[in-house]
This record gives C-alpha cells, structure tokens and sequence, in this order.
C-alpha cells in the first residue's frame, strides 16, 4: 500500500483524484453492487478500472486546437467537399457513464486551406474520450473545426448507439440516434446539405 501512495500522490498536478482514491471508489461501487473486492477475482479490478478510465476519458487531456493547429494552404484550388465517413468512436453517456457507440461524419468547404485527414479523425476521438451527449459531441466537432480553419462551412452528422436504452430503461436494442451541425454555407444553402447527406449514403 505504501508503494501504491508513493507512485501516486494524493492530487496530481490539475487536481484530478489520486489512482489510490480512483482504486478505492471502485472498492466501494464493488461492495455496494454485492460483490466482495477481496475474493480472487475482484483483487485487480480496481486498479484495471482505474487504468481504463484513464484510457478511455483521456480527451479530458488533449486540446482539439492542439490537433488542428497545422494546416496545408498547396490545395492546388480546390474549394469542393472534403468529407470524411464512418469515423468509428466509443464515448460515455455523461447520464449514466455507460457506452455510446457510433461513427461520426465530418465534412468542411475549404477556404484557400486544409486539414490532414487524419486531423478530423482525431477530433472525434478527443471529444469522445469524454463523458458526453451525442448532441454537445456533434456540436463541439463543428465548432472546433469552424473556429481552427475557417472554412465556408462545416458539416457534422453523428450516428450512434447508446447502451443506456439497450442494456437498461426501455431496453431497445438496435435503435439509432442521429445529430447533425451545420455552419456556414451548409447551414444556408439547402443544396450543400444535400450534397453533404447525399455522399455520406454513397450515391455522391
């Protein structure tokens, strides 16, 4: 236990909980759901979670700006769609800190510059590294792309699955959620919206 404390103070340096503390309140979540966190197979369980939770919560310590930052202006004038499609993510329903698992499309109207490709895909994950809902998730996508580009228009569609209907409450399994954002020329001119759907479906 004293090697525990030393590798771990109390507070680190944002003031985020100790892993003992993390490992000590999954101790307690232990009991209370009825288990016992001594018997053999529970022994490790606090510090894996603890580790999890870091893994899976680590957009709480990326900046999407920081991602964004470097941009490419040879696009030889090209000013069309980019679009990038089924992003794959897993995110935590901010309700009931159980999974939301969905894919995420992202498209923007360059001005004179662009992003690398992977950039976006980057994004989707920071943002879903973090306790959310699916709309304030397609929301801050839009809004960091729109504010580190500047381009005439952003477009975010997210589509996903949440466990917090499937494995409790109604218990529908299956059923989708959709969310869009748009900015700029999206958000103004129907018929970039329907060009941006129209190649997320596959027929553009």
């Amino acid at each position: 236990m004293d090697a525990i404390v030393k590798n771990f103070p109390l507070k680190d340096d944002n003031g985020r909980p100790s892993q003992k503390e993390a490992e000590d309140a999954v101790r307690v979540l232990l009991r209370w759901a009825g288990d016992d966190p001594e018997r053999e197979g529970l022994i490790d369980t606090p510090s894996r979670v603890a580790k999890a939770y870091r893994e899976l919560f680590s957009g709480y310590d990326l900046a999407p700006e920081d991602v964004l930052g470097r941009t490419f202006e040879e696009v030889a004038g090209y000013d069309d769609i980019v679009l990038v499609k089924d992003i794959p993510f897993y995110s935590h329903c901010e309700h009931h800190m159980v999974p939301i698992i969905g894919k995420a499309h992202v498209a923007y109207l360059p001005d004179g510059k662009v992003l690398g490709l992977s950039k976006i895909a980057r994004v989707v994950e920071i943002y879903g590294r973090r306790l959310q809902t699916q709309e304030t998730m397609t929301a801050q996508i839009a809004k960091s792309i729109d504010e580190t580009l500047n381009p005439r228009g952003v477009a975010v569609m997210i589509e996903a699955e949440h466990m917090c209907m499937a494995m409790r409450g109604v218990q529908k399994q299956g059923s989708t959620t959709l969310t869009t954002t748009f900015t700029g020329a999206f958000k103004t001119e129907p018929a970039e919206q329907v060009r941006f759907m129209t190649m997320i479906r596959g027929r553009g």
